[in-house]
Order: C-alpha cells, then sequence, then structure tokens
C-alpha cells in the first residue's frame, strides 16, 4: 500500500508556476517517477504539461493522445537516466478553493488507480488568502481514492519535498519555458472554436 510521495523541488516549481498561469480555470498535468519498496513510496521526478480541451472553473479535460505522449516521454526520461521511470500521477490546481479533491477528482483517480495501484493525485490550491497575513498561499494535498460502495472518499499521502540530485533537473527547467506555448495553443484553440 502506497505510503509516501517524494516530490522533486524543481518539479513542484513546474506544478506551482502552471498552477498560477491562470486564476479562472483548472490546470492539469501529469508525473513521471518511479515507485519503490513494493508499492509503498513514489518518488515523483519530472511532469508534462498538458494542454487543457475544455477549460472550466471546476473540471479540466485533457485528450487521451497526451496520455500516450507522457508515456512515451516517461519511455524517453527512463532510458536517459538509466532507471525505470513511468507516469506515476497526476496533478491539477483548485484556483480559489479548498485543497480537498472533489467527487469529480475522487472518480478520475479512481480511474487511474484501476490501472496503477500506485498512481496518485497532487492537488495544488492556488490563489487562496491567508486571512491572518492577508497574503497570498499555496497548498498542496497527495490523495488516493478509496472506493465504499457507489461512492469515493480520499485517503491522503504523506508527501515530502525534496532535492532532486539528477540529471532530469535541466529537463525540469525546460518543461517550465513549454508553458507559455501551451497556454498560447490553448488561447488559440479557444479562439478558433469561437470564431468557427
Amino acid at each position: 500500500m502506497l505510503r509516501k510521495v517524494l516530490l522533486a523541488t524543481d518539479v513542484t516549481l513546474a506544478c506551482v508556476q502552471h498552477a498560477h498561469s491562470t486564476e479562472k480555470e483548472e490546470i492539469m498535468g501529469l508525473l513521471i517517477g518511479e515507485v519503490h519498496n513494493n508499492s509503498s513510496l513514489v518518488s515523483i521526478v519530472s511532469s508534462v504539461i498538458l494542454r487543457r480541451l475544455d477549460k472550466k472553473p471546476d473540471r479540466v479535460e485533457i485528450s487521451e493522445e497526451q496520455l500516450v505522449q507522457a508515456t512515451l516521454r516517461a519511455e524517453e526520461l527512463a532510458a536517459e537516466v538509466g532507471r525505470p521511470l513511468r507516469v506515476v500521477g497526476w496533478y491539477h490546481s483548485h484556483p480559489h478553493i479548498t485543497v480537498w479533491p472533489s467527487h469529480v477528482d475522487l472518480a478520475t483517480q479512481s480511474m487511474y488507480q484501476r490501472m496503477d495501484s500506485s498512481f496518485v493525485g497532487i492537488i495544488f490550491a492556488v490563489f487562496l488568502t491567508d486571512q491572518s497575513f492577508k497574503a497570498p498561499s499555496v497548498q498542496i494535498t497527495c490523495f488516493q481514492s478509496i472506493n465504499e460502495g457507489s461512492s469515493q472518499s480520499r485517503r491522503e499521502i504523506e508527501i515530502e519535498i525534496t532535492n532532486n540530485n539528477d540529471s532530469l533537473t535541466v529537463n525540469n527547467f525546460e518543461i517550465l519555458t513549454q508553458l507559455p506555448a501551451i497556454l498560447k495553443e490553448e488561447e488559440d484553440e479557444s479562439c478558433n472554436n469561437e470564431a468557427g
């Protein structure tokens, strides 16, 4: 049973930057890493920013092709570093709302877990204001779904942000440079859909 997730610092930075790219809608990406100790520990060493098909304040949708592309990217990284990397999770943002997963998030997580019991979900709650300091804050949670009959509940997974001391640091900062191009593609597609 999964007990802990190690999230590399530079991956955290990329995810938080992605989450802050829009204050009005949720964003989503996939997480690449490695499963250790008979599935009790997952280390996340890279991410893939996904282009949204549908931009909504309370959910995000992506294409199946992007899932395949992320799997291929994980295989490329695995070959580069000589480790068994794969897609181990997904992340998305909750702008202006609580960090806890919604029923839609739990259903999505449950679907992923049917394919891989070590798969995790991470939520970055952004654009929150701490009333005691009047300062913006970011909250992070890591979770899995527990199926209870016809409904799901969450199981929180311990998360630790760790230094990424390997050759993927350059790759992870390159991911940050892709963000503006991906956001532009989303806007272009949105404008084309409205015009057409």
